[in-house]
């Protein structure tokens, strides 16, 4: 096990054959120094390594100090791998924000859902969004020094005295100058806005639209997406969930200003998420809305996507199956518009009977309508009160990447075994018909 150094970064494995073996560096080794320049994560790793010569500093096991002068190509890596993703410690959030989601998490669930992170390292490995409130002077020039491109920042409002009051942190009114010291210095920034009725929608989106656009390019996007609530709010301030009149006056605003950015800049710049579109009971827009799909990882755009896959694939589906199938689609309540046209088309296919469950949250709470929160433990509930058919297909983003287990720690092994049906998962059309012509022997090419 390689334990977390007080200074430097320690080695958990070594490739074999990669330079690292080469120099005889071996796991347990800390990686003190890249070109004199202190090494105390991935990012200074990756920083220091994009030369073809670096002199790297080296802490053995015995505590002895290795010098080493490496010839390579610049994009080369050593060949070496380390715990934690060479991130540990992660910087966590020091807000208290009214609409916090962690903060209306049920007891009782895997301890790093709990973890509130506030990263910057990890906004631009992985798109988390940052509320920018706990950098301090050093971070925010090694941000600009080392190209950490695009970062995803949580802006909420432009309103310093209401951010704060949102976020219970005073540092969170410096919003708009932390936001021009970045773009200023050419770190591109994605934004959101998660929005609380009555709160910080209306006129303050219309100021914060406003204000963020006026720093286009460097802020590139703005995502509106509608607040989360669970039935787990206690001790925290009154919020409502969007009626669909309240959800289509935002969809207005956005729409106007989308107009003013593209007379403007010549792009939209400013989209709503999907949920704001199935919560007015509106169309969902067609493909060219989404311009390059900026924010397709918070929720804006994905049911376009799933919708396109889907009218490319439906051309490839069998007129009959060979031997009578029953499928039962799960999502979440929201999830029934969507799946609809999907299902009507399929229903057409000789042999196949294909339903949908739209499982009630009760995990979470009935406000909670998507597919990614639910738990197997509802799903059951729900299956069992519906006749789940021969095959169950459940929704991919409900399960934890890699390792198949609901929110609620069960896995989707368990659930098959306590519904004794086929189960498996999909997130897309293609993986849903997948399944369903592999369930017969037919083919999905």
């Amino acid at each position: 096990m390689c334990p977390l150094p007080q200074q430097g970064l320690c080695i958990a494995q070594v490739e074999s054959g990669s330079i690292a073996e080469q120099l005889d560096i071996e796991p347990g080794d800390i990686i003190l120094a890249i070109n004199e320049q202190p090494v105390n994560d991935i990012l200074d790793y990756r920083f220091g390594l994009a030369d073809d010569v670096v002199q790297i500093t080296i802490q053995k096991s015995d505590l002895q100090i290795w010098e080493l002068e490496i010839e390579k190509d610049p994009e080369d890596d050593l060949g070496v791998s380390f715990a934690g993703e060479g991130l540990e410690p992660i910087k966590k959030c020091r807000n208290n924000c009214i609409f916090c989601f962690v903060a209306q998490m049920p007891p009782d669930m895997r301890p790093t859902l709990y973890v509130r992170d506030d990263d910057y390292r990890h906004s631009f490995l992985y798109g988390n969004f940052i509320t920018l409130t706990n950098l301090t002077l050093a971070e925010k020039q090694r941000i600009v020094k080392q190209r950490l491109s695009p970062l995803y920042v949580s802006v909420h409002t432009t309103d310093p005295e209401l951010r704060a009051w949102m976020m219970r942190q005073t540092r969170a009114a410096y919003i708009m100058d932390d936001l021009k010291y970045f773009t200023q210095n050419g770190i591109t920034v994605h934004t959101q806005a998660v929005l609380c009725p009555g709160i910080n929608d209306g006129q303050h989106l219309e100021r914060t639209v406003s204000d963020l656009l006026s720093l286009w390019p460097g802020v590139a996007s703005l995502a509106v997406v509608p607040v989360g609530l669970t039935a787990h709010r206690q001790n925290l301030p009154a919020i409502k969930g969007y009626t669909p009149g309240q959800a289509s006056q935002v969809l207005d605003i956005v729409h106007d200003w989308r107009v003013k950015a593209e007379a403007r800049c010549d792009y939209p710049f400013v989209f709503a998420s999907d949920e704001f579109y199935l919560l007015a009971g509106q169309p969902i827009p067609g493909t060219e809305y989404y311009a390059d799909f900026p924010q397709v990882e918070n929720g804006v755009g994905l049911t376009r996507l799933f919708f396109d896959e889907w009218e490319e694939v439906k051309l490839h589906l069998p007129s009959v199956l060979s031997a009578p199938l029953r499928v039962t689609l799960v999502t979440g309540k929201l999830g029934r518009r969507v799946l609809a046209p999907l299902v009507e088309h399929l229903n057409k296919v000789a042999n196949l009977q294909i339903e949908i469950c739209a499982v009630e949250n009760k995990f979470f709470g009935p406000s909670v309508t998507v597919a990614g929160l639910l738990t197997g433990g509802d799903i059951i509930s729900a299956l069992q009160r519906q006749r789940p058919g021969d095959l169950v297909l459940i929704p991919s983003v409900a399960l934890k990447t890699g390792e198949d287990v609901f929110l609620d720690n069960m896995s989707l092994a368990q659930l098959q075994a306590r519904l004794q049906k086929h189960v498996y998962k999909a997130g897309s059309p293609r993986e849903i018909i997948s399944a369903i012509t592999k369930s017969t022997g037919e083919s999905d090419e």
